[in-house]
């Protein structure tokens, strides 16, 4: 009798431990149903992201007649718009004058930007913060409002017609990147920089060999965020270029659509060949700093 009642006992403790189980069991379907609706709605944003960009790759490979039959896989793959377009326009020219006016337009922001906001970030001086809200206050300025005074200006200088005004402008720092850095530079300790002060190093070997290496995920995607602006940028080669020579790669596919596309040939193929051609690079500097450029904006605002 005594070793039933010891039975039961241990029957009744692995039932109560059974039931203590059973909700976590239960809650295991639903949490496995969660990730696989958010993997779900992740491979529909994505495919929904990267579906113009295949459309278009898809479409360079077709012949004029099967452009836009909205097929993935052409019926008729050919090469030879890859090759006509490189006849029809001067396309290296034009993406050597984009790499050039993207290379200057990226280091000059960078430069100029990281500078600023090092002064506001390490120097105390009075009126600080109030400048620094100045400089975060052009940021509220469209930018057609300065567009016709800043033409007047480079116009004065006889530098319509040249790739100058679009990257010089960059030598004055821009107000994003500058908030940017400060705030990566406000992140950083400053007993190094004391330490080094302490043992002779001036202000500016601070700032080029401590401060700079130590918020190089923030450089990084400044550098990135401003090659991608100036590389697809339409406006300012639309105002200041006249001469096909000048033309950047966004000035050029507008001369190519205006050419052979709308009121122009309906050569739609080269349209978008050219557009597979000059979005390529973006592509590979992007899976380039891809490391950087993660932490640089994970960091960033995290600070």
């Amino acid at each position: 009798m005594a070793a039933v009642h010891r039975d039961h006992g241990h029957h009744g403790r692995a039932d109560a431990g059974d039931q203590a189980v059973r909700p976590l069991r239960r809650g295991q379907p639903v949490r496995r149903l969660g990730k696989v609706l958010v993997w779900a709605a992740l491979i529909a944003f994505t495919v929904a992201f990267i579906y113009p960009f295949i459309w278009l790759l898809s479409a360079s490979f077709k012949p004029r007649s099967e452009v836009f039959d909205h097929r993935i896989l052409p019926e008729t793959f050919t090469f030879d718009n890859y090759i006509q377009v490189w006849h029809e326009a001067p396309l290296a020219l034009w993406m050597f004058n984009t790499l050039l006016v993207t290379v200057l337009a990226a280091v000059a922001v960078t430069i100029t930007s990281a500078m600023v906001a090092w002064g506001f970030a390490y120097f105390r001086f009075p009126g600080r913060g109030p400048l620094f809200g100045l400089v975060l206050a052009t940021m509220m300025l469209p930018g057609a409002v300065t567009m016709i005074p800043v033409f007047l200006i480079w116009n004065s200088l006889g530098m319509v017609g040249t790739l100058t005004p679009l990257w010089a402008q960059n030598l004055f720092g821009s107000a994003f990147y500058i908030f940017l850095l400060r705030q990566f530079f406000l992140g950083l300790p400053r007993e190094p920089f004391e330490a080094a002060k302490i043992d002779g190093a001036n202000n500016w070997r601070i700032f080029t060999r401590i401060a700079l290496p130590l918020c190089k995920p923030a450089v990084v995607v400044t550098l990135l965020f401003e090659f991608q602006a100036a590389w697809t940028d339409l406006m300012r080669p639309l105002i200041y270029l006249r001469d096909s020579t000048t033309f950047t790669v966004p000035r050029g596919l507008k001369a190519l659509l205006d050419q052979f596309g709308f009121g122009g040939e309906w050569h739609w193929e080269i349209v978008m060949t050219a557009s597979v051609i000059t979005t390529i690079p973006m592509i590979i500097l992007f899976f380039i700093g891809q490391k950087h450029f993660v932490k640089g904006i994970a960091t960033t605002g995290g600070k």
